[in-house]
């Protein structure tokens, strides 16, 4: 039995909200470093690590924090203005596991959550050219 079936969706394994908060607060300064991502994102950050932590929160299970607020997620739609490529994916999801780990999350769980995350992050790819 994995860590997610014994508590039923990935937000109870990870521990709830408090994990996804550390997780986002982890990610973004990843984000913002890299240097394909971080062109992509506003340089206040908050409201964006607000969003994350919403959707994430939805996304894995928990409260849906992130409808409740703003209507369906439509993350496609959302992300079309911004040129994903999938070394941006790629890169986008090597932020996320160094942000688990850093967490505290344990290797099998952040296999399910990089697992999980995969679909969204390559379906959002909406060019194939390499950023300049």
């Amino acid at each position: 039995m994995t860590e997610v079936q014994a508590y039923g969706t990935i937000y109870e394994a990870l521990g709830g909200g408090e994990t996804v908060r550390r997780i986002v607060e982890a990610f973004y300064p990843r984000v913002k470093r890299h240097p394909l991502l971080g062109p992509l994102f506003p340089d206040n950050i908050e409201p964006v690590m607000e969003k994350q932590y919403m959707f994430l929160s939805q996304f894995f299970g928990g409260p849906s924090l992130y409808s409740d607020r703003y209507g369906h997620p439509m993350m496609r739609a959302r992300h079309l203005p911004f040129p994903v490529t999938p070394k941006r994916a790629e890169a986008w999801l090597g932020c996320m596991a160094e942000a688990l780990e850093e967490a505290g999350v344990d290797e099998e769980l952040r296999e399910i959550v990089l697992t999980r995350l995969s679909g969204p992050a390559y379906h959002f790819v909406n060019t194939e050219d390499d950023p300049t």
